[in-house]
């Protein structure tokens, strides 16, 4: 059973089963922008719909378009948002696809880009969907699970040195060669398909004195192999320009983050746009190389103590926010971008 096959059940496990991250900061920070008639939300990372949903209630003439790449949190979180009709619209996409969707709905420009990034409770809950270290599953953790690679199909196909650099880029894995190794010599002998047994590679290959601290040494991997899988960083890079070129002057963006790659990734696109490209040493800094964007968070805000005692998977969120000021100059604009005029 999934939880999928009654609506009431379904509307019970997104209110009862998932607790939406930072919910009051988020919408504080975009309230500025949604105040207007006819403003228009785009939630990039849907998910069970808790952000969309405080959204509409609190916005009473506010339009939420939410885009989510698992079909099941589409479902799920479109049967929680039905009371609020044509106010909301859900999209089966990948958010670095936004500029399209908007473009397919008639929608020009838009006042907030919302983005909760990472694995979502839906599918850590399912322990079916093999995002989990604690509970023996298939090797999937595609977020999308009609299409693309399996974990199974990387850890069975990739050559030992690609393995070793997924899990030493994207999980930060001091043993990465070691467990690449183990891998390729386990799947000699059988293809590899369970989490359970990545788990028993991991406990193998990972001296016991570094699996004493530092928390369960199981997360590395299955976050490398996470990311590998439904290729969240690049789809970030190119996410984050594109909802950017989204928004219109005096529109938000607010991103929350879980680990260091994507806070990266996000702090360089917000920095950019809030920071002069005009070269250093000019008496006056040309309009055109003003900054279009200012930063609403200084540097990265975090869970207080009562957030965390409410929602304990708020401990590695950084949450990072700023405002549109002006069009961004053609010098600055990725090729193909669609120009923003004021």
């Amino acid at each position: 059973m999934n939880g999928f096959d009654d609506a009431s059940d379904s509307e019970l496990d997104a209110a009862s089963r998932h607790m939406p991250v930072m919910l009051a900061r988020c919408v504080e920070l975009l309230e500025p922008a949604l105040a207007g008639d006819g403003a228009v939300l785009v939630d990039s990372t849907l998910g069970m719909g808790g952000h969309t949903e405080a959204v509409l209630q609190a916005f009473p003439h506010v339009r939420v378009v939410g885009l989510d790449r698992d079909p099941q949190a589409l479902e799920l979180a479109g049967r929680r948002l039905a009371p609020f009709g044509a106010r909301f619209t859900g999209v089966h996409s990948v958010y670095d696809q936004i500029g399209d969707v908007l473009a397919r709905l008639g929608i020009s420009e838009v006042q907030g880009v919302l983005m909760d990034l990472g694995v979502s409770s839906l599918q850590l809950d399912e322990t079916q969907r093999g995002f989990s270290y604690s509970q023996d599953a298939p090797l999937d953790m595609r977020m999308d699970a009609t299409t693309g690679l399996t974990a199974a199909d990387v850890l069975n196909t990739y050559d030992e040195r690609d393995i070793a650099r997924v899990l030493r880029e994207y999980g930060e894995e001091r043993f990465a060669g070691r467990i690449a190794r183990r891998v390729v010599a386990e799947r000699a002998k059988a293809p590899l398909a369970r989490t359970g047994e990545l788990v028993d590679i991991l406990r193998a290959s990972i001296p016991a004195a570094t699996r004493k601290t530092g928390g369960n040494p199981a997360k590395r991997t299955f976050q490398a192999l996470r990311i590998e899988v439904n290729g969240e960083l690049e789809a970030l890079e190119r996410a984050l320009p594109a909802s950017i070129e989204a928004l219109a002057v005096g529109g938000r963006i607010v991103v929350e983050a879980y680990q260091s790659l994507e806070d990266r990734l996000v702090k360089r696109a917000l920095a950019a746009g809030a920071t002069s490209s005009a070269p250093p040493g000019l008496p006056i800094e040309p309009e055109t190389h003003r900054p279009y964007l200012r930063l609403l968070t200084r540097g990265a805000e975090e869970a207080d103590e009562a957030e965390l005692a409410r929602n304990p998977r708020s401990a590695s969120v950084r949450l990072r926010a700023a405002e549109r000021l002006r069009p961004t100059p053609d010098h600055l604009r990725s090729s193909g971008a669609p120009r923003r005029t004021a």
